[in-house]
Parts: structure tokens; C-alpha cells; sequence
């Protein structure tokens, strides 16, 4: 039957997915994220520090014996009165009431739990609804959220609401916060709506009714793999949105319900799944099958092997399995972070300064007060000067930089050099310009994830892209060979079943060892032909990969977990040998003449992280002969082959042209060595105890004295210039951190070959850590070297921040280069809050996969990639870009625009209310301190719109360098991480132009008129405009012609309003000579000194950017 994602899916829920047509036509079930929130808890243990350096002596002696320090914890600063008034009061009422949340909302432990196939019903636990909500409020908190937010966060909206001005504005953003909450919860209700096929019983009878199947959807909860249309009994899935690598992984079917005769039978039969409690290592699983109604009972073990977890994608076959986890139990959903309402550095810097203003408006007014000597109603009188002043903190600064911010915006995307990038975050593009830590994926980030065959080394000869065809022609010399002799052979002979011990070794020729190493390559993978049919150009289901298939050569392609396969095999096509079928049994080689090769697997050894290797055991059809060929990392295989003199020195040099190596070996097996193997190794695996370590020992007493075939050199290809992109942000002072999903070896030769670590830069590689002594030492290894690139894995990183998590985090901040391995989404996020804990510098995170959702969100500015692995990064960043070049243009152009702009349009804003509080300040000093307003009505509201607005706001179109010359010199970069251009010292420059030009202006006004005092009105707001519209042209560094039309356009709006505003001018004064120099004489007093001193300052002390300008 059909049923919805958000309603029909529960635990014991079998669901029906299936694969059609090509990759892109995948069918699976929506991710489902709804339900009661879970708190996990933390299992560090609180242990005591030891102090780093201690001797390793010390660690043999007994633990009472240590030296303990106690544990690292960022400085925090005391609590008191300060505290209190200059925050606490925020922290403390968001304290309680998270604690009130807290305490009302029911907590639940995350448990195992036992799964009835087929009967949800027999689940006695109730677990979360899988349905997806993204949205941030709800009916109850939406108006108390957006008002709380707003007021924690900008301390001049709360001042003014109680001014009810903040109304207005509140209003405004609630409408805006409803329009996007509404449009979450429109694509949430479409994403639970969507369809999935469901297993019934109908009638007294099994009978699966799968109805239609839904395309191009992902699995919509995490399930046990049961049953596939698969002959092999395995099929192939992609985690492109779990863990980043678009690379499919093999999945095999539970062996029980796989044997069944019939779909409709798994509902005939009594078994159940026992599943461990919902944990967040997406790498791993623990359960059980236990099959009831038959004697014995049957019972399977299961593991990662046998899982479907959400946001996979089925890439083959039809798949059938049981519902096990839901909702906020996914393992998707429990690596997921909750997304937060991100705030500017330089927001929270305004907000300090605001702070400040409103404490000089308070201190003014009681100052005013008390030089009247509180008499009469004083308190009523202190009061109307707060009112009087209160334009000391003007409304408009927050509503000029939110504009400002639109306009950044727009500039982004309508930049040409950066076509495709989206803001999504309007309110934070001046983090663009304050970074210092850049949080970077590997896969499908700087990397296109596309592997390319560069070497082939066999000892005294290499070969590169160049030579190539060399290899095919010695391939196709030596299978001719063999074919010839394989046809005079055939008529007297039959292949021998039990080979002789290989003959002793003599020098093989050079055709000979390309054949071997050639052939060993095409054989030792876990890489699958699939073929396609094609009508009329357009593919369809792909077919099976029979032997009486026709193997063409235009309707294959390779799938396998890891790219480096696929680029080997395809490499192998290249020159001669095709792999044209394989099954779990069998695979097929076709020569250059076109005959088919057979080779029968007997075993195969995956590869792991711990093992660096992987191998097989084939039995050739035509001989018998049967081989064991292994391949892996130098490391591991160097104690493995043959005694040998290049190995070493040509894995080096192939590492520092950045190139990933393998080492490929073989070993003949005789029948008896063979069938003493089998007899060994299925016995280790029926072990209960130990049964890796025993499985290990009896495979490695076969990886001794191989035989050293070739050494392989592999590409995995960059993205578009990455390498100048990062050497562009390292000359900007940005440190950058690569965190991946991958192995050690291939992110160590990626850090390289995108000069992520330059080339004469040492690499210390952590090695792995499992406890708290361990990792005391490798800190201890590690704080002993110097300017040093770090590489770690994620467990040991877990282990570290463990323990020593202060001092982990001081000394990897000191290496020019982190990469970090083995990391789960979750541990992306860790480290970017740990950066932003440890710190206090901004920190950046870019990724292209639904792996790098919680990084992006957890980073003060989040960058998404459109690239293979869908848009899910892109959508959940703060901007989205197409390709990893177009970051530089994005930061040393955009951002540092956007900074500076936003900090000179904010201290003008600033000045503006100053200048004008400062003349009613004086104006009510002379006048016997009276709480009289100086200028009323519709000239303040005109001074704050029509008559500067323009003008100061074209400040967002000024810059001090022009593009090119911010990227030609990337170190001006480096001075915004300083906040130079918005300090307590520039503002308080500007508090001195402000008491000065105000006091000016008052007082020139009042000594030079001469009979009525609206003439002081006049001149006195008269000169006020041209101040303020020559102050905009002192700050501009570059002329923009807008710039030039806001200013006329604002002067002709005064001039035109002076025949209107006969209530506060007197016109016939307004229009003589007198007016008109009084209004030149005050004007030029308060702005000709600014202008000679910024004259001196570039003449004697430029700064950076006026060097390169001129």
C-alpha cells in the first residue's frame, strides 16, 4: 500500500524501495525529523589533568603518584554589580528560563529496543513520529521569541521600545520571521506529504501489495536490510547526504529472509530485530535476527553491512526492509545541530558602543539636573532630558545597516566574477570580512572527487600518462602470447586443478612484470560493471550482468565504495584488460582479442582503517592456478612483500607530486596451502570470542614474503584553481582547517597536492590515542615541534578533547595547517565551536554534502557549495557559491566592502545624533539649563530623512581599493581581523568631532545673530546640513556617481523646503546676504580643520590602502 512519510512509518513498518532507470532515478523514503527531543548524555568521565611534559617515566608509576593540575577551563570573569548591569541581567532571566523549559519538557533515555517484523503493534515503547519540522516557533512562542531576540540582541531597540518607537520596528521583523516561518512549514508539510511503498497483509492471506513506486527518494527512516531483487543478495547504496562521499557502498540482505521463496513469506514467519539504542556513529551498528518458528531457532548477527540508514539513496535493485529508528533517533537527525539565529561581530560591537551612548545620555542628563540644583519637580526634568538626548542613540543607525546589509547582498549576487552565489543570510555579510579560521570539506569541496591514473611503477622502469601506450602494447603482445599457447595446449591437455610450487624465481622481462602487474590490478578490487540499455539515446533499467550478456563498452560503468578503484579499473580498460561482469562468486576479464577471462573468488578481504590494505583469492578457470593479491598503503605493505630498494624513495616522490599510492603484490597458492587457509580462517570466524583479532592473525600468516608486482599512482583531481584560492587566503592571514570524512592517507595527499601544506612544510601525523596516558604523550611528541602542518584521525581527536581540551586547542591554533580525518558531522561542529569557545575569532565553514549541514550552521558565516552531493550544504548555509575559486573574491572583496562600509556607516549614524545632542546641550547651558527642545517638528524628522539620508547611506558604494587591487594584495585582509575600523578609539574620534562641530554650530549661531532668535534657528540648521553633507564627502575614499546625485539630491530638497517652512524660518532673512555668509563662515569653521587634518594624515601617515591607490 502507499503510505505517508510523516504517518505510516513506524517501528516494524516494512517498507518497499526500489531502483530504476539511471542513478538519478532512485526510489527510497523521506527523512523524517519529528518527534520528542532527546538529551544525550555526556560519558566523559571527569578525571583530573596531568600536566603536559611530564616525563614518560611517570606514566609506570601508579596514578595516585601523578602530579595532577586541574582541569583547563576558559577565564571567566566574576560576577558582580558590572556584571549584572552590563548583561548579567540578560544571561540570568535566559538561565531561567531555559530551566523552566527544561524542567516542564519530559525527558526520555534513548534505549534499545526489540523490532516484530511486519507488527508495529507489538512495540511497547513509543517512539518519536517521523515527520520533518524545521520551523523555529510555534503559535505559542512566535510574538515572545522574535521580541526576546531582538531585545537581547540590540540594546538600542530595547531602549527605544520602551519608547514605543521599537513598535514599528518590532512589527517589521515579526512579519518578516512570519513570512520564513511560513515558508518552512509549507516545505516541511510538502516533504511529510510525500509517498512510500508499504508491505500488507490482505485477507487471510500474505499478499504484498507495493502498489506504485515513488521515484527520486531518499529512505525515509533507518532500517535492517531484509530482502533484495538481487541475485547476489546484495545491493549498492549512496551516502551522499550522510557522509559526504558520492562513492556507492555495498549492502548485503539478512541471509534468513533472503532465502525466502516469496516476498508475502516474511509475514508468515515469527522474527524480530534487536537493535541497539540509537547512537551517533553513522560507521557502525550492533543487532541481532532471531527467526522463532523453526527448530533450531535461527539467529544472525548484524552489522553496519546490513543497514539502510535515512538520506541514503538506492543505487541497484529492489530493496525491502524493516523500520528500526525514527525521527529524532535517525542517525542523520542525531548529527544534525539545530540551526541558530547568527549575529554580526560587528553588530555586537555597534550594540557595546550603544551601551556606552546611552550611559553619556544618562550622565548628560543628570548632569543638566544637577546644574540646576534639583529644584522644583527634578525628577520630571530629568527625565525630559533623557527624552531631549535621546538622539544620542538614533533609530535610524539599525535601520541604515539593515539596509546596508540588503545592498551587500545584492552587490554579492549581481557580481559577475561569482555567478550563481546566493545570500541567504542578509544580515551577516560584514562576518565575510573578520574571519580568521576557515573550515573547509574535502570531497566535492576542494576536490571534484574524480580519481585519474598518473603512474605505474615497476622497480627499473615508470610509466606516466605520456607513455601509456607502451603498457597496451606489451598487453596485447603477451595475451597473444598466451592465447596461442593456451590453443596448442588444448588439444592434449586439460588445466591442471593442483598447480606445482612455483618454480624459483628468475629475472622476468619487462613484458612479463607489466602483465602481471596489470592483470593484478584488474583483479584485486571490489568494483561492479553495470550495464544500461539504451533506446533511442535514452537509458533504461539496468540490465544483469549475465555471461551471455554483450558486454559493450558503451553502456558500462564502474561502481565501487571508493574512487580509487573505479580509476584503477577503468585505467586497466585503457590499456587492454576490461573488467566486463562480476557477481559475489565470479568475475570476468576481456583481452585485447576479446576473449573472457574467469576467475572464481574464493575469499576477499575488505579494506579497513585500521588494516590499510585489502586483498583477494582468485582461482583462475583456464589453469586452476590459484593467487592471493593484496594492494594497500606503503606502510602497511612494506613489511609485507619482498625485500626491495625503491619502494620507500618512489612513495615519497609520488606523495610529493601529491598523487595517492598503493602497493600491489601477489602470492601463487598451492591446493594443500589453500584448503588449510579455508579450514583456519572459517573456523575464526565462527569464534564468539575475539573474533577479529583471531580472523586477523589467520589472514596475515598468508601476507608474508609476496611478491612485489608495481607501485600505483593515483590523482583525485582539484577543483578548479584551489591551489592560488588557498595561497590567496593564507597570505590574507586565514588559517585554514581541512575536515573530512576520509582516510588518513588520502587526506594527508590531498593537504599536499592542493599546497593545503606547503612542500617544504614538515607533517606530524597523531598517531592513534585510546586513553588519557596515550594522548599525554603524543601532546607531549607534538608540542616538541615547530611550525608543523597537524594530521588526526576523529577518534583521537575524541580522545584529546577528552582529557585536554584547552590544550589541544592552543597548540593546533599554532600550526599554519589542520586536517583532521575520520570526522563525523558532529565532530565538524565540535571543532567549530571549540575555535569560537577557545578563540574569540570569527570562524568560516564551507562543504557541498548534507555532512557538512552541522559545521555550516555552527560557524559564525557558513558557505554551501552547489556540487554532486546536492543542495542540501548550499541551502542550509549563509551563502551559497558554485565552485570552492570564487571564496577569495567573496572574502577580499565583498567582505572587507562590506566591514568597512558597515563600520563608517554606523560611526556616521552615530555622529549625526551626537552632533545634534551636543548642540541642545548647549543650547540648554546657555538658556539657564531649560529642558526646551531646539529644533521641533518636521525639521528633526527632515534632518534624519530627506535632508542627510541619501547622502549618508551612498556610504555602502564607497571603497578605499579597487577589486583587483584586493585580490592582487591579499594582506590588507589582515587588518580588518584587528576591528580597526570600528574601535573604542575611533569612536570616541568621532565623540570629539561631534562636541566640536556641535559646539561650533550653537555657538557661532548665537554670537553672530543679531535680532530674533529664529535666526539663530536658521542659521544654526542651515550650516548643520552642509556640515553634514561635507562630512560625507570628507569619509568618502572613492567617488561614485550616485554618490555626487544623493547629494544634490539631498541639498536641493533643503533648499526647495526653505519656501515651506515659514513656521520655523524667517524667509526674508533666510534670503539675504548676511544669512548666506554667517551660514558659509560657521560652516567652514566646523569643517576646514577636519579636512587639513586628514590632509597631514596621508601626506605623513597613510594608511595601507592609499599606498596602492596611488
Amino acid at each position: 500500500m502507499r503510505g505517508k512519510y510523516g504517518k505510516d512509518i513506524h517501528l516494524g513498518t516494512i517498507v518497499h524501495l526500489v531502483f530504476l532507470n539511471r542513478i538519478n532515478s532512485l526510489t527510497a523514503d523521506r527523512i523524517c525529523i519529528y518527534g520528542i527531543q532527546y538529551q544525550i548524555e555526556d560519558e566523559s568521565l571527569n578525571l583530573d589533568e596531568m600536566p603536559l611534559m611530564m616525563s614518560e617515566e611517570a606514566f609506570e608509576n601508579d596514578e595516585s603518584d601523578y602530579q595532577t593540575l586541574p582541569r583547563a577551563r576558559v577565564s571567566q570573569r566574576r560576577r558582580g554589580l558590572g556584571w549584572f548591569l552590563c548583561g548579567g541581567w540578560k544571561v540570568l532571566c535566559t538561565s531561567c528560563c531555559e530551566c523552566l523549559v527544561h524542567t516542564c519538557r519530559r525527558k526520555k533515555e534513548l534505549k534499545a529496543r526489540t523490532v516484530w517484523l511486519g507488527h508495529p503493534e507489538k512495540c511497547e515503547e513509543k517512539y518519536p513520529k517521523n515527520a520533518i519540522k524545521n520551523q523555529k516557533y510555534n503559535i505559542v512562542t512566535f510574538v515572545p521569541g522574535v521580541r526576546q531576540y531582538k531585545q537581547s540582541l540590540y540594546f538600542c531597540c530595547s531602549f527605544f521600545f520602551l519608547l514605543v518607537i521599537q513598535g514599528f520596528v518590532l512589527a517589521v521583523t515579526m512579519v518578516r520571521e512570519a513570512v520564513d516561518e511560513v515558508r518552512r512549514c509549507r516545505r516541511d508539510k510538502e516533504m511529510n506529504s510525500q509517498l512510500y511503498s508499504k508491505l500488507t497483509v490482505r485477507g487471510d492471506h500474505n499478499v504484498t501489495h507495493p502498489d506504485d513506486i515513488i521515484h527520486n527518494q531518499r529512505i525515509p527512516a533507518d532500517i535492517i536490510f531484509l530482502r533484495t531483487s538481487e541475485k547476489t543478495g546484495s545491493c549498492f547504496i549512496r551516502t551522499d547526504q550522510l557522509d559526504g562521499e558520492t562513492d556507492w557502498k555495498l549492502r548485503i540482505a539478512v541471509a534468513c529472509t533472503q532465502r525466502l521463496p516469496a516476498l508475502g513469506d516474511l509475514f508468515s514467519i515469527s522474527a524480530y530485530v534487536y537493535a541497539q539504542k540509537p547512537e551517533l556513529d553513522i560507521h557502525s551498528f550492533e543487532g541481532n535476527f532471531t527467526r522463532e518458528d523453526c527448530d533450531p531457532p535461527i539467529h544472525e548477527s548484524l552489522s553496519i553491512e546490513n543497514t539502510l540508514w535515512a538520506s541514503t539513496v538506492v543505487a541497484s535493485g529492489t530493496v525491502i526492509g524493516v523500520v528500526i529508528y525514527t525521527g529524532k533517533e535517525m542517525r542523520s537527525v542525531l548529527n544534525t545541530s539545530q540551526s541558530k539565529n547568527k549575529v554580526g561581530l560587528l553588530d555586537l560591537e555597534l550594540n557595546r558602543l550603544t551601551k556606552a551612548l546611552f550611559l553619556a545620555q544618562v550622565v548628560l542628563s543628570v548632569v543638566m539636573v544637577a546644574l540646576q540644583g534639583f529644584l522644583g519637580p527634578w525628577f520630571r526634568n530629568l527625565f525630559r532630558f533623557v527624552v531631549l538626548f535621546s538622539y544620542i542613540i538614533p533609530i535610524s543607525l539599525r535601520v541604515n545597516l539593515d539596509m546596508g546589509k540588503s545592498a551587500y547582498g545584492w552587490m554579492i549576487m549581481k557580481d559577475e566574477n561569482i555567478p550563481g552565489t546566493v545570500v541567504r543570510t542578509s544580515t551577516i555579510p560584514e562576518e565575510l570580512g573578520r574571519l580568521v579560521y576557515l573550515l573547509t570539506d574535502k570531497t566535492g569541496t576542494l576536490t571534484q572527487n574524480e580519481m585519474v591514473f598518473k603512474r605505474l611503477h615497476l622497480g627499473t622502469v615508470s610509466y606516466g600518462t605520456d607513455t601509456m601506450d607502451e603498457i597496451q602494447s606489451h598487453i596485447i603482445q603477451s595475451y597473444a602470447q598466451v592465447s596461442a599457447q593456451s590453443n596448442g595446449n588444448s588439444a592434449s591437455s586439460t588445466p591442471s586443478r593442483k598447480p606445482q610450487t612455483p618454480a624459483p624465481k628468475v629475472r622476468k622481462s619487462v613484458s612479463s612484470r607489466i602483465h602481471e602487474a596489470v592483470k593484478a590490478i584488474a583483479l584485486c578490487h571490489n568494483v561492479t560493471p553495470v550495464y544500461e540499455s539504451r533506446v533511442n539515446g535514452v537509458s533504461t533499467e539496468p540490465e544483469s550482468t549475465e555471461a551471455d550478456q554483450d558486454f559493450s563498452d558503451d553502456n558500462r560503468t564502474y561502481q565501487a565504495s571508493s574512487p580509487d578503484e573505479v580509476a584503477l579499473v577503468r585505467w586497466t580498460e585503457s590499456v587492454g584488460l576490461t573488467l566486463v561482469n562480476r557477481d559475489l562468486t565470479s568475475l570476468q576479464l576481456k583481452t585485447p582479442a576479446g576473449h573472457i577471462l574467469t576467475y572464481y573468488i574464493l575469499q576477499i578481504f575488505p579494506f579497513t582503517s585500521e588494516s590499510k590494505r585489502m586483498g583477494i583469492i582468485v582461482r583462475e578457470e583456464a589453469t586452476g592456478d590459484i593467487t592471493f593479491y593484496m594492494k594497500g598503503a606503503d606502510v602497511a605493505m612494506a613489511s609485507i612483500v619482498q625485500y626491495n630498494d625503491w619502494l620507500e624513495e618512489e612513495c615519497g616522490n609520488m606523495a610529493r607530486e601529491g598523487l595517492r599510492t598503493l602497493v600491489v603484490a601477489k602470492k601463487s597458492l598451492t591446493e594443500e596451502q589453500y584448503q588449510d587457509f579455508e579450514s583456519r580462517y572459517n573456523q575464526a570466524k565462527l569464534s564468539i570470542h575475539d573474533r577479529a583479532l583471531k580472523v586477523a592473525a589467520v589472514v596475515e600468516s598468508l601476507e608474508r614474503e609476496m611478491e612485489l608486482l608495481c607501485l600505483t599512482g593515483v590523482e583525485d583531481q582539484l577543483q578548479a584553481d584551489v591551489r592560488p584560492t588557498l595561497e590567496l587566503l593564507r597570505n590574507a592571514g586565514i588559517k585554514i582547517w581541512m575536515l573530512t570524512g576520509d582516510k588518513l592517507e588520502t587526506a594527508t595527499c590531498i593537504a599536499k597536492s592542493s599546497h593545503l601544506v606547503s612542500r617544504n612544510q614538515d607533517i606530524h601525523v597523531f598517531r592513534p590515542v585510546s586513553n588519557r596516558g596515550e594522548a599525554h604523550l603524543e601532546l607531549n611528541s607534538f608540542r616538541r615541534k615547530h611550525d608543523c602542518a597537524l594530521v588526526i584521525s576523529g577518534d583521537s581527536l575524541e580522545v584529546c578533547l577528552r582529557y585536554y581540551e584547552h590544550e589541544f586547542v592552543e597548540l593546533a591554533c599554532q600550526c599554519p595547517a589542520v586536517v583532521c580525518c575520520r570526522c563525523s558531522p558532529t565532530q565538524k561542529a565540535q571543532i567549530v565551536r571549540l575555535l569560537q569557545q577557545h578563540t574569540d575569532n570569527r570562524t568560516c565553514a564551507i562543504g557541498d554534502g548534507g555532512n557538512d549541514v552541522s559545521m555550516i550552521q555552527a560557524a559564525d558565516c557558513g558557505i554551501g557549495i552547489e556540487g554532486k552531493e546536492g543542495k542540501q550544504a548550499s541551502l542550509a548555509a549563509d551563502f551559497s557559491i558554485t565552485q570552492f575559486k570564487h571564496i577569495g573574491r567573496l572574502l577580499m572583496v565583498h567582505g572587507r566592502n562590506s566591514y568597512k562600509r558597515s563600520a563608517a556607516l554606523g560611526q556616521f549614524v552615530m555622529h549625526r545624533g551626537m552632533i545634534i545632542s551636543t548642540m541642545q546641550a548647549v543650547f540648554s547651558s546657555i538658556f539657564y539649563f531649560a529642558s526646551v527642545p531646539l529644533y521641533q517638528g518636521f525639521l528633526m524628522v527632515g534632518y534624519a530623512t530627506i535632508y542627510t539620508m541619501f547622502p549618508v547611506f551612498s556610504l555602502v558604494l564607497d571603497q578605499d581599493v579597487k577589486p583587483e587591487m584586493a585580490l592582487l594584495y591579499p594582506e590588507l585582509y589582515k587588518d580588518l581581523t584587528k576591528g580597526r575600523s570600528l574601535s573604542f578609539k575611533t569612536f570616541l574620534i568621532w565623540v570629539l568631532i561631534s562636541v566640536y562641530q556641535g559646539g561650533i554650530l550653537m555657538y557661532g549661531a548665537l554670537v553672530l545673530f543679531d535680532q530674533e532668535f529664529v535666526h539663530v534657528l536658521a542659521i544654526s540648521f542651515t550650516a548643520l546640513i552642509l556640515t553634514e553633507l561635507l562630512m560625507v564627502a570628507l569619509m568618502v575614499r572613492t567617488w561614485h556617481w550616485l554618490m555626487v546625485v544623493a547629494e544634490l539630491i539631498s541639498l536641493g530638497c533643503y533648499l526647495a523646503s526653505l519656501a515651506f517652512l515659514n513656521e520655523y524660518f524667517d524667509l526674508s532673512f533666510i534670503t539675504t546676504r548676511v544669512f548666506l555668509w554667517k551660514v558659509c563662515v560657521i560652516t567652514l569653521v566646523s569643517c576646514l580643520p577636519l579636512y587639513i587634518i586628514k590632509y597631514l594624515k596621508r601626506k605623513f601617515s597613510p594608511p595601507s590602502y592609499s599606498k596602492l591607490s596611488s
